[in-house]
């Protein structure tokens, strides 16, 4: 009963008159004014927490920096350092934005499986793991040595690369050779209507 009473008084001192009257009327509150919040230029970004070794080194845009290599996928290296220092492979996979490869069968490492099903054992297996772009040399199977690449541009503007000990063409090798044979034999149709 107490409350129905001092809603009632309340509801008495409320006086809605047409003059003061705020139906269909914008609520302005002067007395209320928002601090306007200033957009930072760089927005924040979120850095998962890793090693200081494992950090990608990244762009303005967050993408991680690619760098060059002189390998690529398919080609035959030789390595020459670390603890694999001589042997010859292919390579398998390529990481651009750390430089590093991954070799068929070298480098290898043991991995401890766990099992994933009840009556399943768990394995040791052996892991290719990742070298360093700089631990690897181009390797020419035809002549056995290893060498540094070059890079040259054919008659017919395509850009190859080669190695410069052996001045084998590492890149399209069958079309290379497409391309100086179709040059001689316009080098003789030319030669024998003239």
């Amino acid at each position: 009963m107490a409350a129905m009473a001092a809603l009632q008084s309340s509801m008495a001192t409320l006086s809605l008159s047409s003059s003061n009257s705020f139906f269909g009327q914008r609520l302005s509150l002067p007395s209320l004014s928002l601090p306007q919040v200033k957009s930072p230029e760089k927005p924040c970004l979120i850095v998962m927490k890793l090693k200081r070794w494992e950090r990608k080194e990244c762009k303005e845009n967050s993408l991680p920096v690619l760098h060059k290599m002189h390998v690529k996928v398919g080609d035959t290296i030789q390595v020459i350092a670390g603890d694999d220092k001589g042997k010859i492979g292919e390579i398998t996979k390529i990481f651009r934005h750390n430089s590093t490869v991954v070799v068929k069968e070298i480098n290898l490492k043991t991995k401890h499986v766990k099992s994933r099903e009840e009556g399943e054992p768990g394995q040791i297996i052996k892991i290719e793991a990742p070298i360093h772009s700089s631990n690897v040399m181009l390797y020419s199977k035809e002549k056995n040595i290893a060498s540094r690449v070059g890079h040259k541009v054919l008659d017919d503007g395509k850009k190859v690369r080669y190695l410069i000990k052996t001045g084998e063409i590492i890149d399209n090798e069958e079309n290379w050779k497409k391309v100086k044979e179709e040059s001689k034999k316009t080098e003789v149709a030319a030669t024998t209507t003239s």
